[in-house]
């Protein structure tokens, strides 16, 4: 769809009578369709860029120089052609355009792939540091309570080498926190039996009425 301008003037004004009589539009009427076919031979040569860019002030040149010897016919010289606007047809604009959708939907798609994977990439090294980090958060973890397990092993080694007596209550109360760790369990134990001596207050806490029993 070529939307034209052609500028043009009288210079036979006998001949421009005799072809056309004194109405400008029967000239209008018989110059349209010679400047529609010279418009259609010059863009059917170029491509759609070169008309709408590149040729098009080649393509206003040649027609205004295939139009010079029509215009004698007519008692007229053509001063200009322009072209004003250039569009597809209707039907050739909707093809263009859900041409142009499928394109840029296809490149859509692409960079959402590209993303995805770049996105997959990202997460799998994230999951893999995070990995390392917690792996490495765990070995210190162990090495500094094991050194405090050392120490606190150490501590009690002299602690309980300077006070046997000690030693033994402390054993004493591990193993009835080892025993009663729920309210819910049972165990069926003869009262005067030594694994209550520490409750009793036995030896433990009258240290003194022990040594003579053991002397004796």
């Amino acid at each position: 769809m070529i939307d034209w301008l052609v500028k043009w003037r009288i210079t036979e004004p006998r001949q421009f009578i005799r072809n056309n009589g004194t109405d400008f539009r029967n000239l209008e009427n018989r110059l349209s369709p010679v400047v529609q076919a010279a418009f259609n031979e010059e863009v059917t040569k170029r491509t759609v860029r070169g008309v709408l860019a590149e040729e098009r002030e080649k393509v206003m040149t040649d027609v205004r120089a295939r139009l010079a010897d029509e215009a004698k016919s007519f008692g007229i010289e053509i001063i200009d052609v322009r072209i004003k606007r250039v569009d597809f047809v209707a039907d050739i604009t909707d093809a263009v355009y859900r041409r142009m959708q499928s394109e840029r939907q296809q490149v859509a798609n692409e960079l959402r792939s590209q993303g995805a994977a770049e996105g997959e990439k990202i997460r799998a090294d994230a999951e893999r540091q995070r990995e390392v980090i917690v792996a490495e958060a765990y070995r210190d973890a162990q090495k500094i309570k094991g050194e405090g397990d050392a120490q606190a092993s150490a501590l009690y080694a002299d602690a309980f080498g300077r006070d046997p007596q000690f030693a033994q209550f402390y054993r004493s109360l591990e193993a009835y926190r080892a025993s009663f760790r729920n309210r819910s369990d049972v165990m069926v134990l003869d009262p005067s039996s030594e694994f209550f001596r520490a409750m009793r207050g036995g030896a433990i806490s009258a240290p003194a009425a022990v040594a003579p029993a053991v002397r004796r």
